[in-house]
């Protein structure tokens, strides 16, 4: 696999207060990684680190198979969860300012920012001040600001923080369309709902240390249990089984949870004296696997 950026035994402390202890995660080019962790894990100095606003005491980051350097900062986009926009310069200048600090060309600038304004619906506010625009309106500038130059690397804190459902959910489809282009996304929220539609990979940060990291999928299959939902057309099931214990009935389905292995084995004993209309495997949620995690660390 290749990854855009590793990070290997970061460490950071302030005074007494270990911020990062021997920090690793590895993100995958083209994937949508979401960093996890409850307030005070470490995420945001480690994103700082990335974008070189801060140092670390020790370890190295890679980008792109080079040690990151400042040449790499036009190849990385920032939107902090603080954010900072100059509350008195109007919109447009805002975008084409920052664009041209990330090395656009006029020119370019105009034309990319121009086109950000039409797709996010907020072409009347080039001319307005950053202060006379609405919370959303501004994250939308903000959003821009960020993704306008390209950038190979997106890292986004708390990208939904502020806007509305409707709202909320065309920063989602815009971020998965930027992927499609070619982009690599670093994700930190603590909405897990937004983790399990649009991550590929994770990790999960706590008291400064990386205690989970993989894609979402192989995550999602050490987590998965052993219980099982049946739906049938007609036909119950027996309460007493030596294959299955069932934990609960709800009209004509049941969860199950196995005492045989061979799942062939149980749906062949259940179809001689009923029909099965569903047999599925229950997933372990995103948000239960970061609960169970954190509590049993």
């Amino acid at each position: 696999m290749s990854y855009i950026l590793v990070a290997k035994d970061i460490i950071k402390q302030y005074d007494n207060h270990l911020a990062l202890d021997r920090i690793n995660i590895s993100v995958p080019k083209g994937s949508i990684y979401g960093l996890l962790g409850p307030n005070g894990a470490g995420k945001t100095t480690l994103m700082r680190i990335i974008n070189q606003i801060i140092v670390p005491d020790s370890g190295n980051i890679s980008f792109d198979n080079h040690s990151l350097e400042k040449c790499h900062i036009s190849e990385i986009g920032y939107l902090p969860e603080e954010r900072g926009l100059y509350k008195k310069m109007k919109a447009g200048d805002q975008v084409l300012y920052i664009a041209q600090l990330k090395g656009m060309s006029y020119l370019k600038a105009v034309e990319e920012a121009e086109c950000w304004f039409k797709k996010l619906n907020i072409i009347n506010c080039w001319n307005k001040r950053i202060e006379e625009l609405s919370k959303g309106m501004a994250q939308k500038i903000q959003f821009i600001c960020t993704v306008i130059h390209k950038p190979k690397l997106l890292i986004f804190d708390e990208p939904f923080s502020g806007f509305d459902p409707i709202n909320a959910s065309i920063i989602k489809e815009e971020i998965l369309k930027l992927t499609e282009n070619g982009a690599t996304i670093i994700l930190s929220t603590h909405r897990m709902e937004s983790v399990e539609e649009i991550c590929t990979h994770i990790a999960l940060i706590n008291n400064s240390k990386t205690i989970l990291e993989g894609s979402i999928s192989n995550i999602k299959e050490s987590f998965s249990s052993n219980k099982y939902k049946i739906t049938l057309s007609k036909g119950v099931l027996e309460k007493e089984n030596k294959n299955f214990s069932i934990l609960k009935k709800e009209g004509d389905s049941y969860i199950i949870s196995l005492n045989e292995k061979n799942i062939q084995n149980i749906i062949n004993s259940i179809n001689k004296d009923a029909e099965i209309l569903e047999f599925s495997r229950q997933t372990t949620s995103m948000e239960d696997i970061f609960i169970k995690t954190i509590n049993n660390e």
